[in-house]
């Protein structure tokens, strides 16, 4: 199967995610998600906890600050 063949059967799929904000690039962080989720419920402080996955993802911690705010945000109500 080509790119084509599945970007075509997928069409409107893809179109509703990134109407409600998803991008492709954000299941890539779904682990780092669910750790800050659990982590912070531990009672870990917020800033350990970013710099804990920064490391550990290999990205910087603006990076994670953007991708919790991204993650915890509302999805566009018109997409849905």
């Amino acid at each position: 199967m080509t790119i084509f063949e599945i970007l075509k059967f997928n069409r409107e799929l893809l179109d509703r995610l990134r109407k409600s904000g998803i991008r492709l690039e954000d299941a890539d962080y779904i682990d780092l998600f669910v750790d800050f989720n659990k982590m912070v419920a531990d009672g870990c402080k917020v800033t350990y906890t970013v710099a804990h996955l920064a490391s550990r993802f290999n990205i910087s911690e603006r990076k994670v600050y953007s991708l919790v705010k991204h993650f915890q945000s509302d999805c566009n109500p018109g997409a849905v």
